[in-house]
């Protein structure tokens, strides 16, 4: 008798065991379902780039805009290629104008660095090689300041370099040509001017606007015109060659890299003596293109390239 109960105690005990085992593998399933690892292996964000951003900078220096859309479009446009094209190098931006960085402070709340504050950033950071990229169109006054900026931080690093303007060789002006041609190929048609407004500008290097009408003239685009906003050739002067090339018809576009105040006012704008109302007022149909140099990719890609030319150097 005795013998049947021990014998039954035991069973008792290892069937309560096995029980218990059996339910605390069900709880560590039931667990492991409700709360899956964070991340599988495969989507760790532990492995750390080949090379920290910090250490190599491309600082995209432009004159600024307070146009969001368009400033999104091209600046932030460029420096996208920027980016993608050179992705060891951490891109950053500038604006040149104090004014534009002012207003949007106050109307955005958005804080954007002037060249001085960018570059005392960069020291503040430990940044190492620091590469500034220009998307000024021509070597003029705003480059001048620009170089003259950033050039007392050179020895604050291991490597300092400044890129080339837009326009800096005569491949480029053939680049540029082919790259506002092919883009406004869908206007180009007998009887309509196509006329890119610069903004020109009291230095020297406003012959820019002479030498690009040259060789778009060359390329065998007789109806491609360039004029300036503050210099020559001026509108007047446009407005003469238009006339005597028989056009119907005026298409106007911008040639600076955003379509901004310029673009919107003085191109676009209905007031007496913007390019627009005085196109019609001479009797010709008239169309005015929002879109900043900046948002074609070929002029992006030009961008890039002069970026890449001074990171070889």
């Amino acid at each position: 008798m005795k013998k049947q109960i021990k014998k039954l105690l035991s069973l008792t005990m290892a069937l309560s065991l096995l029980l218990t085992m059996i339910t605390g593998c069900s709880s560590t399933t039931d667990t492991a379902e409700k709360n899956p690892p964070a991340e599988s292996p495969e989507n760790s964000s532990d492995e750390k780039p080949a090379t920290d951003s910090t250490d190599k900078v491309l600082l995209v220096v432009s004159f600024g805009t307070s146009y969001n859309d368009n400033r999104d479009l091209s600046i932030g446009g460029v420096e996208k290629a920027l980016q993608n094209a050179y992705p060891d190098y951490e891109v950053r931006r500038a604006f040149t104008s104090q004014i534009i960085i002012d207003k949007l402070k106050e109307r955005d709340s958005l804080e954007i660095d002037n060249v001085t504050e960018a570059m005392d950033r960069l020291v503040a950071d430990g940044v190492k090689e620091v590469v500034i990229q220009p998307t000024h169109v021509m070597s003029g006054y705003e480059y001048d300041d620009v170089v003259n900026e950033v050039t007392p931080y050179k020895d604050k690093f291991e490597s300092f370099k400044i890129g080339k303007t837009l326009l800096s060789s005569d491949a480029d002006y053939e680049e540029a040509v082919s790259v506002i041609t092919e883009e406004t190929k869908s206007y180009d048609a007998e009887g309509t001017a196509i006329v890119f407004m610069g903004h020109g500008t009291e230095h020297e290097a406003n012959s820019t606007y002479a030498k690009l009408q040259q060789f778009v003239t060359d390329s065998g685009h007789s109806n491609y015109f360039i004029g300036t906003v503050e210099a020559t050739p001026s509108l007047d002067d446009v407005v003469a060659l238009v006339k005597e090339s028989g056009a119907k018809k005026v298409v106007l576009l911008p040639f600076m890299i955003v379509a901004g105040d310029h673009a919107n006012n003085d191109m676009a704008g209905d007031e007496d003596d913007s390019w627009k109302t005085t196109f019609e007022s001479e009797g010709f149909e008239t169309e005015a293109v929002l879109k900043g140099l900046g948002e074609y990719t070929g002029i992006q890609n030009l961008i890039v390239k002069h970026a890449g030319e001074t990171i070889a150097e």
